[in-house]
């Protein structure tokens, strides 16, 4: 996970640093560090275990005015959280500093060879600055040892590094799919993070990192190479991000703020796809027809969906839309399961994978599997020039902007809508979708961005409910059909921001143990629109009011069925019932954010939570 940020130029970079530390501190808030060198071949080093705030308060104005220099904000995966442990870390002789994102996992092997005195810290990184520091003292340029060094360490990991003895350069390699890295071009000036939005601020002119590349940087020159020193060319993309949408603006909480940026989100998603006249789904500027064609769709024999937390709920809504309209069977897979049992894959299989920053690593794992077996690729993704935007054949972004809390919300309903989309336009190469179905299930898309405004309406009453029941300390979501993945992350929302132990169950699975837990303690949110499976859902929730369970169900608009049979009503904006997802699950945000709010817990950076996952 951890968040690299690094520059060189002419301006001090102690600030520079400290500024996109503090966009990427949703990364890792374990601990942070900054190390700086000048011209005199001094390096200043400075670390604080904690949030960004504990470094920012010890170094504020007490850096030297050095002009290159790399920062770190940290997820612990070796080593507890405390200072012998951030980043950066150094060797014996404090020659090189090193930051590091991702997992060396030969590490124990390689202390044990390159070890040039004892090691400071629990980390896997220092090993890294031991070997460098070797190889740099041996007469070896940087750029040759880090290509020796990345060569015999194993793993997925990317590393940036600078040597004290050559201010005002910066090395990095990315190796494997863990964590990225975005080249930030200026003029007279470079800088390198593993994430965008650190470098948003400061130009819109970047670079990406594919896994197995180098990148030299200075003030005034950028050089890549490959793992055997080859040259490499790269082009500059010219990005249009907003780093202005990455603050918080009026609201206390970036959950907050993201959550009521939902109808805007949605909107963005649909803008260009959804067409008016006449009536249909467009997606042919992502997936270009000589690719995508209709004899490639009619081929295919079915469809993989891939993603983890969030982005596999939304892929449980894609396969009902997958298999409703583009009659292909359809299967939702954990991308850090999908490896493991030897899928069955081929040629005629559609592997679709779903990744808000495109860098998770168990999601590109799945990948490179799809990919080995010969399976077309089609990502959606939020993060423009991401991993999985490379690696797919096809990528749909979401285009809903920075998402810096945790907690993900509007890439949720933005990949909802998008999974919508491309199954009604496949259903159409395929010819499995009929003129008049296609046109009312965009005319009701049209309308999800008025319904999503309403549903956020519901705030003051999912305030109340959160006030009445934040000391509950566990908590049941029960679905059906469309509504069985809502509920899981219904219940995963919950867990991450209020800390309550929360499960989401298929509700017919009841009475298969967890009706045991019912009590007047544990409440029940139920997902109980009117549907087809309508009368089931009554069925449940009368049996959990029978063992005095209270019961917040969520309902359609005008629906006052369970009036006196449950204890809440949530009442929905109108909305087509194959797209109550995407409605439904904006209350049960809401829910979580209050609750969390009234426990006092950090909706936004959630203990033990980071928003990318980098690490196995």
């Amino acid at each position: 996970m951890c968040g690299i940020v690094g520059y060189t130029g002419r301006r001090p970079a102690g600030p520079i640093l400290l500024d996109g530390l503090r966009r990427l501190e949703y990364r890792g808030y374990d601990s942070a560090g900054i190390a700086l060198t000048d011209d005199d071949q001094r390096m200043y080093v400075a670390v604080a275990t904690g949030k960004l705030d504990a470094l920012v308060q010890k170094v504020e104005g007490h850096y030297p005015p050095a002009t290159s220099g790399l920062g770190h904000t940290r997820w612990a995966t070796h080593g507890e959280p405390s200072d012998r442990n951030a980043h950066p870390q150094l060797d014996p002789d404090g020659r090189v500093a090193v930051i590091h994102n991702g997992i060396v996992e030969n590490f124990e092997a390689l202390r044990a060879k390159y070890a040039r005195g004892p090691f400071a810290s629990d980390t896997d990184t220092e090993v890294l600055a031991h070997m460098l520091a070797t190889r740099v003292e041996a007469g070896l340029d940087l750029l040759d040892a880090l290509r020796e060094v990345v060569g015999e360490a194993e793993g997925a990991f990317s590393v940036v590094v600078m040597a004290v003895d050559q201010p005002g350069r910066l090395v990095a390699a990315r190796v494997g799919n863990a964590g990225g890295i975005v080249v930030g071009v200026g003029d007279g000036e470079h800088l390198l993070a593993s994430d965008l939005n650190a470098l948003l601020s400061q130009t819109r002119r970047v670079t990406f990192l594919e896994p197995g590349e180098l990148v030299d940087i200075t003030a005034d020159a950028v050089r890549y190479v490959d793992l055997d020193g080859a040259d490499l060319a790269k082009q500059v993309e010219v990005l249009s991000y907003d780093p202005v949408s990455a603050t918080k603006g009026p609201y206390k909480h970036f959950m907050l703020k993201e959550t009521f940026e939902q109808p805007e989100a949605v909107l963005n998603a649909i803008r260009g796809r959804y067409l008016v006249h006449p009536h249909r789904v467009d997606l042919s500027a992502e997936l270009p027809p000589e690719r995508f064609s209709e004899t490639w769709a009619r081929d295919l024999s079915r469809i993989v969906i891939v993603g983890m937390g969030t982005s596999m709920h939304s892929a449980m809504v894609g396969r009902h839309y997958f298999e409703r309209f583009a009659n292909l069977p359809t299967e939702v897979d954990n991308s850090s399961e999908f490896r493991y049992r030897q899928p069955v894959l081929d040629e005629r299989t559609l592997v679709i994978s779903i990744a808000q920053s495109g860098e998770t690593v168990d999601t590109l794992a799945a990948m490179d599997e799809a990919r080995r077996a010969g399976c077309t690729q089609i990502t959606i993704c939020n993060t423009p020039g991401a991993q999985t935007t490379r690696v797919a054949d096809g990528a749909i972004l979401m285009r809903v902007g920075p998402e810096i809390a945790v907690a993900s919300t509007k890439t949720m309903l933005a990949s909802m809508v998008l999974l919508h989309s491309l199954a009604l336009y496949l259903g159409r190469l395929r010819g499995a979708l009929s003129v008049e179905t296609e046109a009312q299930q965009v005319e009701a898309v049209l309308r999800l961005p008025s319904a999503v405004g309403e549903a956020l309406d519901l705030a003051p009453q999912m305030q109340a409910l959160a006030e009445q029941y934040a000391g509950a300390e566990d908590f049941l979501f029960l679905g059906r059909g469309l509504g069985l993945p809502v509920a899981m992350e219904g219940a995963l929302k919950l867990k991450e921001v209020s800390y309550i132990h929360a499960e989401g169950y298929a509700a017919g699975e009841m009475k298969h143990g967890p009706i045991a837990l019912i009590d007047e303690k544990m409440p029940t949110v139920a997902l109980a629109p009117q549907d087809d499976v309508a009368d089931k859902m009554r069925s449940n929730i009368e049996q959990v009011r029978a063992r005095r369970g209270e019961v917040i169900a969520v309902v359609s608009h005008g629906d006052r069925g369970l009036e006196g049979v449950a204890t809440h009503l949530v009442e929905l904006p109108e909305v087509d019932a194959l797209l109550c997802p995407i409605v439904s699950t904006v209350p049960l945000q809401l829910l979580a954010y209050y609750i969390g709010l009234s426990r006092g817990a950090d909706v936004d950076q959630p203990r033990n939570l980071a928003k990318t996952v980098t690490v196995e």
